[in-house]
């Protein structure tokens, strides 16, 4: 495997690098070839990366035209009216091609029965009846024919019973498929009638009935989900692909996965990411009072807090201990040791000698305290923007050659999605060799390989977060143009760096973890270059 570690961040080992050179001039044209090298990589992955997901915004605006723009498609393809073509893509989840698929396998006939779509013309009778009096079935009343409304399948009711029918099924929330009264008879009603009906009645509910009938598009639509912000923006987000385990960023600047609608979590899958933050939820908070507040009794176990100063402490037991490293001792101390016993260099305790119970705690201890501090940097970090962007005022109020000083916001943004994939990685080696979801999927010595193939790449790929970290928090805007150019180098080449440390993260996790699990509930969206997928605007 190739080593990608970043060895040093003195400037003595950076003149060592291939790029540099002693002559000044040389230093300049090879600057250039080489930042115009970094642009032709990044522009590579995003081409690959952009056969992945795209995405729509759809505003309250533009909801009505990208309802409207599917709903033309059947109607124009099969010559339907409107409220038949909505309960074709209604039934399918507004699946266009679903809709046509069937109707090439099955043939119209099935498709329209399926879904409970007459197009069979009304009755002449209906019509034109002879008297001027109907008796509805539903309430056994007389009523004149003015009174009364014929549906797709000829059956003719009162609009009295219509309309209470349709009033109690848009209470009830079937207001996007309304059958017909009649029994066996499950044809979908008209919405036009429904309209005219429930507005003589309840203007209101009616109202409520065409806002159920907008909202269907994103609340039936597999490929349409609203956005998770809190509070809500109103926006929902349509996939214009087949690939719903993605990533994707409203317009608000909220970032969610779109198939759990939870915060982007990859390279950490659904599943895992649930019960990863259920777990956090449930023991996160003692975790960190534990591990700050407490010790483990080297007999019992038990968490043990220290209420005096003294470092021999004393478990309800009776197992004196070192508060310092945790080892059992005797009784017999002073105030500058303790009889019998020293402190070493930490020795993991062996497995044999501990319980299932405190092996587990301190396994969860471990990626958890990892994972939040992955998380805490991420906040940091985050507010590290506003300092950078006043780094680049500074720098273009200046007197240098150069006037693209776009590397400081691409690593910053570089940094901030490191930090997050990093964090969820933590999860993700958590339950993958552990014996929670896992237990029987590897052998012990394949459990162990591939355990050290994703830490080593995950050490390396946090060993190099943290050199970009630490260069883009210098005051650089402060550098002499030759220094500043240095630490440009120096930014890029960890961005390219850690880029590719990170798609190779990501193989090993889907193709070497995942892929051979006989689980296929495990999925996770694909890692792309410039970050998650940014929903682009639905034109009116």
């Amino acid at each position: 495997m190739e080593d990608y570690i970043y060895v040093s961040s003195d400037d003595d080992e950076w003149d060592n690098q291939q790029y540099n050179n002693d002559d000044d001039d040389d230093d300049d044209d090879d600057d250039g070839e080489f930042l115009d090298g970094f642009t032709e990589i990044e522009q590579e992955r995003n081409g690959i990366s952009e056969k992945g997901p795209s995405c729509k915004v759809i505003r309250k605006e533009t909801l009505l035209a990208a309802q409207k723009e599917d709903l033309q498609r059947v109607m124009d393809l099969l010559s339907l009216k409107e409220h038949h073509a909505r309960s074709l893509l209604i039934h399918y989840r507004w699946e266009v091609d679903k809709v046509f698929a069937v109707l090439v396998e099955r043939g119209t006939e099935k498709l329209y029965a399926e879904v409970g779509v007459t197009l069979e013309g009304k009755d002449e009778h209906t019509s034109t009846l002879p008297t001027s009096e109907v008796t509805c079935q539903i309430c056994f009343e007389d009523v004149p024919v003015e009174k009364t409304t014929v549906m797709d399948c000829n059956h003719i009711f009162c609009n009295e019973c219509w309309t209470t029918h349709f009033i109690v099924k848009i209470n009830e929330g079937q207001s996007k498929q309304v059958t017909c009264m009649a029994q066996k008879c499950n044809v979908i009603c008209d919405e036009g009638n429904i309209r005219d009906l429930v507005t003589a009645k309840d203007p209101a509910l009616a109202e409520k009935f065409d806002r159920f009938l907008l909202e269907s598009y994103i609340d039936d639509n597999k490929r349409v989900k609203w956005c998770p912000s809190v509070p809500h923006c109103g926006n929902a987000i349509r996939i214009e692909d087949d690939e719903y385990c993605c990533e994707v960023e409203c317009a608000c600047g909220v970032q969610f996965c779109f198939n759990c609608l939870s915060e982007a979590h990859s390279p950490c899958s659904c599943l895992m990411w649930k019960l990863w933050m259920k777990k956090c939820k449930n023991d996160g908070k003692t975790v960190t009072w534990i591990s700050e507040n407490a010790k483990h009794c080297p007999k019992c176990h038990n968490a043990v807090e220290k209420n005096g100063g003294c470092n021999l402490v004393r478990c309800r037991c009776g197992q004196p201990f070192c508060w310092l490293c945790g080892g059992a001792t005797g009784l017999e101390h002073t105030w500058s040791s303790i009889r019998g016993h020293t402190c070493g260099s930490y020795k993991e305790a062996e497995e044999e000698k501990t319980t299932t119970v405190r092996n587990d705690l301190l396994r969860y201890t471990h990626y958890y305290e990892r994972y939040m501090v992955h998380r805490d940097s991420l906040e940091a970090e985050a507010n590290m923007k506003q300092k950078l962007n006043f780094e680049v005022l500074k720098l273009e109020a200046g007197e240098l050659q150069s006037k693209d000083f776009s590397w400081v916001e691409n690593g910053c943004n570089r940094l901030l999605q490191l930090r997050r994939i990093l964090s969820c990685s933590y999860p993700v080696s958590f339950y993958v060799f552990g014996q929670a979801l896992f237990k029987d999927e590897m052998t012990p010595k394949e459990r162990e390989i591939k355990k050290n193939l994703f830490e080593n790449l995950q050490q390396q790929l946090e060993i190099n977060v943290e050199r970009l970290s630490m260069f883009l928090e210098e005051p650089f805007a402060d550098y002499p143009e030759d220094k500043l150019l240095e630490t440009r180098m120096k930014i890029i080449t960890l961005s390219v760096l850690t880029d590719n440390l990170c798609k190779e993260l990501y193989d090993c996790i889907d193709n070497d973890l995942l892929l051979p699990l006989q689980q296929a509930t495990h999925t996770i969206a694909h890692y792309r270059s410039e970050g998650v997928a940014k929903a682009s605007e639905l034109p009116n």
